[in-house]
């Protein structure tokens, strides 16, 4: 698909991990899970700062990843990743592997991630659907205007059938940068499109799906921002009681609830009567 490349030799985002190491790829892979890139952008660079190779990470302690990792959310990223570090230095010489196999076999990757490092990283061509390509692949080809649940074999088989003949990579960073830029969530900008003369849920007046009314999770007041308040507390000092954490969330429930969860995912210690990052 022509138009679609040119649009991105035209269009393309200057960002780092485009002109950067194995490595590199793979930390940027493991930040911009359900994370946006301007949140991703500084911590990236200092991450690569911190730890340039896979060895420097895996020198370095948990609680240093942890603390790191900011507010970039879901820390358990940050643990994965870390283990991703010193599974590569131990069994790969310390240099990313090259095969979908060896890296599927790394902690905390899996089949959208194991593609786009091979893609992005070695320039192989392969199928790589993150939300944004598979919206893209939605509209234009099956004509709704969301793809639903998990990717299935449907959706490879259309995936693959779409990747230009001597591919280097090229095609998904393309329908990747479209579908972030252009065939957005919401108000996707249709007349800048280089696909909108042949995209079915244009030609068919934008029908929504069921899922266009889905709920979305609210954040003041989960457990999520629960985890969050504490887990930055504890990036602010080494060692902080259990009386100081506590009072920091008006239920009490939902923060021993917290706390267990934190506990149980290995990114705090207990020590004594105090809490801290898991080292």
């Amino acid at each position: 698909m022509e138009p679609i490349l040119t649009w991105y030799r035209e269009h393309r985002r200057d960002l780092p991990w485009r002109a950067t190491s194995p490595w590199g790829v793979l930390v940027s892979e493991f930040m911009l899970q359900q994370t946006p890139v301007h949140r991703v952008l500084p911590q990236w660079q200092r991450w690569l700062e911190l730890w340039p190779t896979p060895a420097d990470l895996a020198a370095a302690s948990l609680s240093d990843a942890l603390r790191e990792w900011g507010r970039l959310g879901y820390p358990r990223r940050a643990k994965r990743l870390y283990e991703c570090a010193q599974v590569i230095v131990a069994e790969h010489g310390g240099a990313v592997p090259r095969s979908i196999e060896q890296l599927r076999k790394l902690p905390g990757i899996g089949e959208y991630t194991a593609a786009a490092i091979s893609a992005f990283a070695f320039h192989q061509s392969e199928v790589v659907l993150d939300i944004n390509i598979r919206r893209l692949y939605a509209r234009c080809w099956a004509g709704v205007s969301e793809p639903k649940g998990s990717p299935n074999n449907s959706e490879r088989m259309l995936a693959r059938a779409l990747i230009p003949v001597g591919d280097d990579g090229t095609w998904a960073a393309a329908t990747m940068e479209l579908g972030a830029l252009i065939c957005k969530a919401r108000k996707p900008l249709c007349d800048q499109c280089p696909l909108s003369e042949i995209c079915l849920w244009r030609a068919t007046d934008y029908p929504l799906t069921s899922d266009e009314q889905r709920k979305v999770a609210k954040w003041h007041g989960s457990d999520r921002q629960c985890r969050g308040v504490i887990m930055h507390a504890l990036r602010e000092s080494e060692l902080v009681s259990n009386a100081k954490l506590a009072a920091l969330w008006s239920d009490s429930s939902q923060y021993e609830k917290a706390i267990a969860s934190l506990l149980d995912d290995g990114l705090i210690e207990k020590r004594g009567k105090s809490y801290s990052l898991a080292r």
